[in-house]
């Protein structure tokens, strides 16, 4: 049984990366990994794309890895385990090398690989009811791809231990208490309420790429204020000047 298959949809300046395989949740394998490569490298070359957002199709947003892709690596070599995990974690590395603003609607379950795949997306906006859960360690497996850095940084290290170490699963809406994700709103909302949230991304993709730049390179690398202020000026200059040449 195959898992998913990645589909895009560009419209209107938003691309929309959703992945497609109910019968598996919505997994990952290698397959399916090539797929979200190709369609981060067609959202990085088209100018008109302002903003992505990953979800997943049916009722999950990513399982994680596919359970034939965990099989197989039992028991193997180093060298080939080491390989088969590094396919899987370029799903989610490449996603967070977007150059626009990412999304990660959170339609269903998350769990494992498919928690990383939000994590590294800029914000997360999930249906209320969305189970969330590392799922590694009740699988008798260590997580991987930088799991629970991904959440102690968004959240804190007491959330990292009880996700990762204690293997507790949230819902979406616990999920926004604790900061996991920005907004928690019934399922029949969600679409329209991330829609609503990247309008003037999608209206102005240049910009859009300069803000993610920006808030990548000072908020997420312990940049001193300083820093930071004389980065953000630079691109502040740049939109004054924009507007004045009518670009």
């Amino acid at each position: 049984m195959s898992a998913s298959v990645i589909a895009l949809d560009i419209d209107n300046g938003i691309a929309w990366i959703t992945l497609r395989g109910i019968q598996t949740k919505n997994s990952l394998d290698e397959s399916s990994v090539v797929d979200m490569i190709a369609a981060c490298e067609r959202i990085d070359a088209d100018p008109s794309v302002g903003v992505a957002v990953v979800t997943g199709e049916g009722n999950a947003f990513c399982s994680g890895a596919h359970t034939s892709v965990l099989a197989g690596l039992r028991g193997q070599p180093d060298d080939v385990v080491r390989a088969g995990l590094g396919r899987i974690y370029e799903a989610f590395t490449r996603v967070r090398e977007l150059t626009v603003p990412t999304v990660a609607m959170i339609n269903g379950a998350a769990v494992g690989a498919g928690v990383n795949l939000a994590m590294v997306c800029d914000i997360r906006i999930a249906d209320r009811s969305a189970v969330i859960a590392s799922g590694f360690a009740r699988l008798g497996i260590h997580p991987g791809g930088g799991h629970m850095n991904l959440i102690a940084r968004a959240t804190s290290t007491s959330v990292a231990s009880a996700m990762g170490v204690f293997a507790q699963k949230i819902d979406g809406a616990r999920a926004q208490e604790i900061g996991l994700v920005w907004a928690a709103v019934d399922a029949d909302d969600l679409r329209a309420t991330v829609t609503d949230m990247v309008q003037h991304l999608a209206k102005d993709p240049e910009l859009a790429r300069q803000l993610v730049s920006t808030l990548r390179e000072t908020a997420n690398a312990g940049v001193e204020w300083r820093n930071a202020l004389d980065i953000e000026r630079e691109r502040q200059m740049w939109t004054f000047t924009r507007s004045q040449t009518g670009d």
